[in-house]
């Protein structure tokens, strides 16, 4: 995911140095501020007990990706409870602790931090999906898609290009087998929001507040490829949202 530059280039963009391209090299990145934040180190220490280049077992992965207040907590409880499936989310609990830590920290280690949490993930992936299958709330796409957004300033159009490699997944990132992005109007998803009433993280706070941002992150989603989202509209009732996930996973996860 890291761009070669082209001789004279000023450099890799800063949405390309965001993201670590790979495990390796998040945990450099987390090594460098170790000393300072000791949970870098903690999250270090879970990531030396993955195995690298995980595989999943027999059973599907299905990965629910969206902006907050489009229904995933939803969906994938409803899913799992159907396919008598293993429910995990992106960060995984092992970390989602230290969430709030690493928000305030520079955009490089907020996202080593984020990374991190998928490659963990993974490894739980891969253990789970022997067992039944897999619904995920989140997982590299978000991460990617939020870093995309919050390091390009303007509208979509100021994007990076559609086949541009930091859309790419990481080569090295254990593969779902299917992506579902869930999608809601604005203002229902504003309506959701405010009857919720939760506490804001930073990023969606700003969704709320800047629909640039919030554009900036849905084409983000949609620009992802190998694998891509497959959009499905969470505006409906709950179970006819249910109906439609549940005849995108029977033809893509036969």
């Amino acid at each position: 995911m890291l761009g070669r530059c082209a001789p004279g280039s000023p450099g890799p963009r800063p949405v390309v140095r965001a993201l670590p391209p790979s495990a390796s090299a998040l945990r450099q990145r987390l090594r460098q501020c170790a000393e300072r934040i000791p949970e870098a180190e903690a999250v270090l220490d879970l990531l030396e007990k993955c195995p690298e280049h995980q595989k999943k077992g027999g059973f599907p992965v299905i990965v629910f990706e969206g902006l907050d207040a489009t229904g995933k907590t939803t969906v994938t409880q409803a899913v799992k409870e159907t396919l008598n499936g293993i429910l995990l989310r992106s960060p995984p609990t092992c970390i989602s602790q230290w969430r709030t830590v690493f928000d305030d920290e520079p955009t490089p280690i907020k996202r080593a931090f984020y990374a991190a949490g998928n490659y963990i993930l993974a490894s739980e992936i891969a253990k789970a999906s022997t067992q039944a299958p897999v619904i995920i709330d989140r997982y590299w796409h978000s991460t990617a898609a939020y870093a995309i957004a919050t390091e390009t300033s303007g509208k979509v159009q100021d994007l990076p290009p559609a086949q541009d490699e930091v859309y790419q997944w990481p080569e090295d990132l254990l593969k779902p087998d299917l992506v579902l992005l869930l999608t809601v109007d604005p203002e229902e998803r504003v309506r959701r929001l405010q009857h919720r009433g939760l506490e804001k993280t930073k990023e969606e706070a700003e969704l709320e507040a800047n629909s640039l941002f919030r554009q900036r992150v849905e084409e983000s989603y949609r620009r992802m490829v190998n694998p891509a989202c497959q959009e499905v509209d969470a505006s409906p009732s709950k179970e006819e949202v249910l109906k439609t996930v549940l005849q995108l996973i029977r033809k893509h996860c036969a």
